[in-house]
């Protein structure tokens, strides 16, 4: 007996993505009211106040699928890698917040498309760093590593649904 039939085959699609990380959004855990879902999108969102961090080259999502036939279980653990280029107080003071609560998180990529993770449970941060560099080319940075552990992978999210819900705030690091 299958657990599901599968409805469709995908074919080779072009060659008209590119790779990396534009933005991520952060919003308290607990606070994005109704999320509405179309199967892997996310289409609405009625509450939440998403606080947008620009990134560039460096940062990273990945989502795993785990399954275990001896346990019959499947999760997903979702795994942002995250560089904040410059070091400063004001950013320091917002990665502490983040470290000790479970934030939800958009993603937003180079193509213009949307993902949040942690949607159920929130995120953990898993581990960091503060790094000066060694010598005058190396990064200034924070770096993050968050973890969501779910039932879906990473939803998709309609382009229009973070921003509408991000503030305007952004720290601008040694300004």
């Amino acid at each position: 007996m299958a657990c599901l039939t599968l409805s469709s085959g995908r074919a080779l699609p072009c060659k008209k993505t590119v790779g990396g990380l534009k933005a991520v959004y952060f919003a308290d855990f607990g606070t994005l009211g109704t999320v509405t879902k179309s199967g892997s999108e996310i289409t609405a969102i009625s509450a939440g106040d998403f606080y947008k961090f620009d990134i560039n080259g460096t940062s990273s999502l990945e989502t795993t699928i785990n399954s275990s036939k001896e346990n019959g279980s499947l999760f997903y653990t979702q795994t942002l890698n995250l560089s904040l280029l410059v070091l400063d107080k004001a950013t320091q003071e917002q990665i502490k917040i983040i470290a000790t609560s479970r934030p939800h998180v958009a993603v937003e990529d180079y193509n213009g498309t949307f993902f949040l993770i942690g949607l159920l449970n929130g995120t953990e941060t898993t581990g960091g760093s503060i790094v000066t560099g060694a010598s005058m080319g190396d990064a200034q940075s924070f770096t993050l590593t968050l973890e969501a552990m779910e039932v879906d992978p990473t939803y998709f999210v309609e382009a229009t649904v973070i921003p509408a819900l991000a503030s305007a705030t952004q720290i601008l690091p040694n300004a």
